[in-house]
């Protein structure tokens, strides 16, 4: 099945701590469900340093995953967050399209 949410995506969580926030999906794993979101779900991370790759030490911050369920996505032409629907174009391509407004996204 095609995924609704992709790479790049302008997305707004539903719920959780970051409700109404807006970000771009950075990367998308849709056999967990899940995707992490540009400054959005950020989790604290104890890491050892590592000088062979220029890593410090100590308590880092970065973005955790977010459940695909908690994201809606934002059409790039109405500024909406809406459904996602899929439509097949004329060389038998499936393209997902903005239910509000008929766009492309695309």
């Amino acid at each position: 099945m095609a995924s609704r949410v992709k790479k790049n995506d302008q997305v707004i969580v539903l719920s959780g701590r970051d409700k109404g926030k807006r970000g771009k999906v950075l990367s998308v794993f849709p056999s967990e469900k899940r995707a992490i979101v540009e400054n959005i779900n950020f989790v604290k991370r104890h890491t050892r340093a590592n000088p062979q790759k220029n890593i410090k030490g100590g308590i880092l911050e970065r973005e955790a995953p977010v459940r695909l369920s908690a994201l809606m996505v934002v059409c790039k032409d109405c500024q909406e967050p809406t459904k996602v629907a899929f439509k097949t174009l004329e060389g038998g391509k499936k393209a997902r399209i903005c239910k509000k407004c008929d766009g492309l996204l695309d």
